[in-house]
């Protein structure tokens, strides 16, 4: 019976190669949608993925990666003095307007971090990141290079009022959500993100509730000479490696009793957290999904129609064997076996089209594709139950079928 449904599948080509083609563009739809919801989750939370920081302090108000409130720098020496930690770094995150070389602007997102430090390490690519402490160098991922407007390294652009070197390209660290990210050390993030104003963090007890405001005081130089943090100059986390043994949850409440206002998360949690928001409170993850569904339904639709076309056109063969005393599961098998073909006929070129497909994307625009081994298996289940779905669907012209009519002319 698997050679009548070969011979069904394969004697008329030009229809099986449209039968293929919808399939085709079913399967990829489907696998596309999911890689990129896939490759979106996982950029969104890549840089607290690749951290050593197996603690993230932010402020309590704190919603995702990019959304939070200042804490004091002096949090950075309090934490230090908390039992169980073995070091602590500071990371400051900004934004900015960067105008390029020919004067073109766009926004971005500043990185500001320790270049010696062992906890937060962006540069996949650049061996040394000693060329960060030179003043005003920046880094930035590649597949920036168009939106930045940039040719090449050590190229000069502005962000605001300073002007800032791109002294080096990394790879694999942009959120597809958000700005271009570039990335330097806390002194030169301190005063880029001031646009060289003297800044500090006023905190203050106010009606029960601890208050920070951040108050600047305008310099008189062009590009002012970075200086070291102070206890009251604005941070975004405090980044926490702890000692061999220590246990992570009673050294989150040391952390959050030690230092006001805070809330400590591990590594995961604050992954999770920062991609549960953009997958859920964004309605990203819900579009996606939609698109997936969409792509199901047209399946359905083309290999219903095919494989009830097909039916149609050996109507008589299929009477045939029911007059001959053959079973109906056995004339169901060769339908179903016929859409079995055409799934795996269908979903092995679509599989390779958008792997390749992935890695266009991911080398020019930074956009990953991401199709894990789970994620191809899900798909390829979900082939399958789409053409035998559609197959029920068609058999069910052979079940009215009179087996009289082999005898009719």
């Amino acid at each position: 019976m698997a050679s009548v449904a070969r011979k069904n599948l394969f004697e008329d080509i030009p229809r099986f190669l449209v039968a293929q083609a919808g399939i085709m563009f079913a399967v990829s739809l489907v696998t596309i949608q999911v890689g990129v919801l896939n490759g979106f989750t996982r950029s969104v939370g890549v840089l607290i993925d690749r951290s050593e920081a197996e603690v993230w302090v932010a402020s309590d108000d704190m919603v995702n990666l990019e959304l939070t409130l200042p804490i004091p720098a002096g949090h950075l020496s309090l934490a230090q003095q908390v039992s169980g930690v073995e070091r602590a770094e500071a990371l400051l995150l900004s934004g900015g307007i960067w105008r390029s070389p020919s004067g073109q602007i766009t926004t971005i997102r500043l990185f500001g971090f320790d270049p010696s430090g062992q906890l937060f390490s962006p540069a996949l690519g650049i061996n040394n990141l000693d060329i960060l402490d030179a003043n005003y160098t920046v880094i930035a991922d590649k597949t920036n290079k168009d939106s930045l407007d940039i040719g090449a390294a050590n190229e000069t652009a502005n962000i605001g009022s300073i002007a800032v070197r791109l002294v080096g390209l990394t790879q694999d660290t942009q959120s597809i959500a958000s700005s271009p990210y570039l990335f330097t050390s806390l002194e030169n993030a301190k005063v880029i993100s001031t646009g060289g104003r003297t800044g500090s963090l006023n905190c203050r007890v106010q009606n029960g509730e601890f208050l920070c405001t951040n108050v600047y005081e305008q310099s008189t130089e062009t590009n002012p000479v970075p200086t070291p943090l102070t206890s009251t100059d604005p941070i975004t986390y405090v980044l926490v490696r702890a000692e061999a043994g220590q246990d992570l949850e009673d050294l989150k409440q040391r952390l959050e009793a030690a230092l006001p206002n805070t809330q400590a998360y591990t590594r995961e949690e604050m992954a999770a957290l920062t991609r549960a928001y953009w997958v859920r409170r964004t309605g990203i993850g819900f579009i996606l999904g939609l698109g997936a569904t969409v792509g199901i339904v047209v399946g359905m639709v083309i290999v219903g129609q095919i494989l009830y076309s097909s039916v149609s056109d050996h109507l008589k063969e299929f009477a045939t064997l029911k007059a001959m005393g053959v079973s109906d599961r056995v004339v169901y098998s060769i339908i179903i076996r016929q859409a079995l073909w055409m799934s795996v006929l269908g979903y092995v070129p679509s599989l390779a089209l958008c792997l390749g497909l992935g890695m266009w994307t991911f080398a020019t625009q930074g956009i990953m594709i991401l199709i894990t081994p789970l994620t191809a298996t899900v798909i390829l289940g979900i082939t399958v139950s789409m053409c035998v779905g559609s197959a029920l669907f068609a058999t069910q012209k052979i079940t009215r079928v009179d087996p009289a009519i082999v005898f009719k002319s």
